[in-house]
């Protein structure tokens, strides 16, 4: 349908034209804004992040412009109850892509929530009864489900409050935070994070290991993923930092909370492939079988085991993100921080075995293998076991791990000097 249209970049072309002309001509509108974001998520998908940035940053500062970023119930001049509820509605969607483009490229969130920010509150919720049904997916034995989206909403954009305070104090990366923030942080954002998800409803929470018939809509796969997204950022760092001492019981369930989040990642997001395919991956799943991997390669680090089932998930990991990178550009410089992660562990692992110094490099995939096809891959066939209440926690492991720097948490690390 699209073929007439070069698959579509005619219309982006149209789009972009017309969004200059609204700009220079002005003054701002609401679709004006709406079509900067949806650039924005667009061009990082494709690892277009300079035109990524800009976008988002025009966006913010519209939203501004025109007072979305108030209350209009308080401030301003005088709106109907329909004009309040987009303003809301389009003032928590940039909240939520700040949260979002802020930790794909290592920046600092631009917007702030404050007692003037509009409420966290959906006054129309028509769409929380709406029929969901996969879009473009050959499921004929796919049930309706109810889309749930005005609840998913809310949830997640309370989920980005908590993510925003993380990436301020964890991941800010124009100041570094003392130790007493970073473990004020921890104990503050991780309470709030526990009540978050006690308080979600039992129709938007994924409970591994899965035991429904068939997958939710993907928002809430989405919800859910950025859950345990945000619990590894959280408490990775306890794992990796010379923040604290590396000793005491509460060590083990920052690893225990990794272990936790990034096997469900996983989980989830196979059975998210299984039910939809790679093609309906939005790059925010993508990003959290990344943030996923950072564990399971911390594991492999740590041990320079490479038959370890935390190899075995890395594997996994790699091949999903390979296969993703075709329609998310962006995955490939990720990729690429984990592969040169692992060059050292390869090395250890063949100069065992009695290799000449005239041989060619080792190449990845001697390690981790060839991407698995979506369909190939065997679901539970390493990561059944989910119970870590009982995993032995060493003081060696501890003292391995803390000599380890993870992964950067940005996809853009190492290309940040592009251009200069």
């Amino acid at each position: 349908m699209l073929a007439p249209f070069e698959d579509g970049a005619y219309f982006g072309r149209l789009v972009r034209a017309g969004l200059m002309d609204a700009v220079q001509n002005g003054p701002t509108s609401i679709p004006t804004i709406q079509t900067l974001l949806l650039l924005s998520a667009q061009e990082c998908g494709r690892g277009n992040l300079t035109q990524a940035w800009l976008y988002s940053g025009m966006a913010f500062r519209l939203a501004e412009d025109i007072g979305v970023v108030f209350d209009g119930r308080k401030y301003g001049v005088q709106l109907s109850t329909e004009d309040i509820e987009i303003r809301n509605r389009l003032f928590w969607s940039c909240y939520f892509w700040d949260k979002l483009i802020a930790l794909y490229l290592g920046r600092l969130p631009t917007l702030q929530h404050s007692k003037a920010s509009p409420p966290r509150i959906m006054l129309d919720d028509t769409a929380e009864i709406d029929t969901w049904l996969p879009h473009g997916v050959n499921a004929p034995n796919y049930l309706p489900m109810q889309a749930h989206s005005i609840s998913c909403f809310i949830r997640i954009c309370a989920l980005s409050e908590i993510l925003n305070a993380v990436l301020i104090t964890l991941y800010n990366p124009v100041e570094q935070s003392t130790r007493a923030q970073i473990a004020n942080c921890v104990q503050v954002q991780g309470s709030a994070l526990a009540e978050w998800h006690d308080a979600l409803p039992e129709f938007l929470k994924i409970v591994v290991p899965l035991t429904d018939a068939q997958c939710p809509p993907s928002h809430i796969v989405t919800l859910n993923c950025l859950f345990h997204t945000v619990n590894i950022l959280l408490h990775r760092p306890m794992l990796t930092s010379h923040y604290v001492e590396t000793e005491g019981p509460s060590h083990g369930d920052h690893l225990r909370h990794c272990l936790v989040s990034a096997t469900a990642v996983i989980k989830i997001f196979d059975w998210a492939v299984r039910s939809f395919g790679d093609g309906h991956i939005v790059l925010s799943q993508a990003y959290a079988v990344y943030t996923a991997a950072s564990i399971f390669l911390l594991q492999v680090q740590a041990t320079r085991d490479l038959t370890c089932t935390g190899m075995e998930n890395l594997r996994y990991c790699t091949s999903a993100l390979e296969r993703l990178k075709s329609t998310s550009p962006v995955l490939g410089s990720a990729l690429q921080l984990i592969y040169k992660a692992l060059q050292p562990i390869e090395v250890l692992s063949h100069s065992s075995e009695a290799t000449t110094a005239t041989e060619p490099e080792i190449p990845y995939w001697t390690v981790l293998g060839e991407p698995i096809s979506e369909t190939s891959y065997v679901p539970d066939a390493h990561f059944a076991d989910f119970d870590f209440s009982n995993i032995e926690i060493t003081q060696e492991m501890f003292d391995a791990l803390s000599g380890i720097e993870p992964i950067s948490a940005n996809v853009n690390a190492g290309f940040l000097m592009d251009g200069i």
